[in-house]
């Protein structure tokens, strides 16, 4: 199993709008999301984005406080269960990750550049990853739109 972790350093747009790109691929790829938010309004943005920012384009999703949780391909919610059987774990707005992660092939972390103390924690678990070993990667966001990698850190110590 992969043991990777993606930071996604938010600058040109909020999380919720970031995450609808983000998540579009999550699913394209055939896998399943659990999206861990910091507090309920931080939950309730990003639930009506993956609704109606792309009204083209619909993400099936749920709240793990909502109907049938097991069944939504991607899931929010404030808690640490997986009762959705994701592979993809998703930390938004500072949300810090369970001490279990072992579930999860990948991790994203998208952080808000402009906000100190979201970034201060985004720096915190970089080390915390690094220090267990796991491969990690660092996106921003150029104006041109997209995502560009500028930093990796290999377990081995190799990467940019």
């Amino acid at each position: 199993m992969s043991r990777e972790v993606r930071f996604y350093h938010l600058e040109r747009q909020p999380s919720h709008q970031a995450l609808v790109g983000l998540m579009k691929q999550v699913l394209k790829a055939g896998h399943r999301a659990l999206v861990r938010c910091p507090d309920p309004d931080s939950m309730a943005r990003l639930d009506e984005a993956l609704w109606v920012q792309e009204p083209d384009s619909f993400l099936p999703h749920g709240r793990a406080d909502g109907a049938e949780p097991h069944r939504q391909p991607i899931l929010l919610t404030l808690g640490t269960e997986n009762p959705a059987g994701a592979d993809i774990l998703t930390l938004v707005d500072g949300a810090a990750p369970p001490d279990d992660v072992s579930d999860f092939q990948r991790l994203l972390v998208l952080f808000d550049g402009r906000n100190d103390a979201v970034r201060d924690s985004a720096r915190g678990q970089w080390r915390h990853f690094r220090d267990l070993g796991f491969h990690l990667s660092y996106w921003r966001q150029p104006e041109s739109g997209g995502w560009v990698r500028e930093r990796e850190h290999q377990p081995d110590g190799q990467g940019a």
